[in-house]
């Protein structure tokens, strides 16, 4: 599974057979310069993370809370998972849509939710680039029919 250590290199991985998409795993040493350096040119940016957490929580009744890891992916995208492996479950009340996934698409879910928002509210073209990059690679993950679905 992936790897969360100080001194090891990023891990890399392929997703389902798209070999040219991959997620690679940012280091500690780089985890304070990743909103900057992904999402600086962004306006108001520093409001990414924070409804992340949020939407996982409205989503999944069990989350209380996490330590969070950060990826990039080879296409220039950025997103964020909880590191608790596991199931969770969740319910999106908006669209009555339910569906239970690991932690990464539980991740990639809360972060294509925040993404959409503040592209919206920003109306920065930026930010509708970042939400695609991601929803790229999520429509090649092996969860990727549970991620639309509570999406949609």
């Amino acid at each position: 599974m992936k790897e969360n250590t100080a001194n090891s290199t990023p891990s890399t991985r392929p997703i389902s057979n798209h070999a040219t998409l991959t997620a690679s795993l940012v280091s500690d040493a780089d985890r304070l310069s990743f909103w900057l350096q992904h999402f600086g040119d962004i306006p108001q940016w520093l409001h990414l993370e924070s409804p992340i957490f949020s939407w996982l929580n409205l989503l999944c009744k069990d989350y209380h809370g996490d330590y969070w890891e950060f990826y990039t992916l080879s296409n220039s995208g950025a997103f964020i998972i909880p590191s608790t492996e596991g199931e969770y479950m969740l319910f999106n009340a908006l669209n009555g849509n339910s569906a239970t996934v690991g932690h990464e698409a539980a991740g990639i879910i809360a972060c294509l939710i925040t993404y959409s928002q503040h592209a919206c509210r920003t109306e920065c073209d930026a930010m509708t680039e970042h939400y695609y990059r991601l929803r790229d690679y999520a429509l090649s993950h092996p969860e990727s029919n549970a991620i639309m679905r509570i999406i949609d």
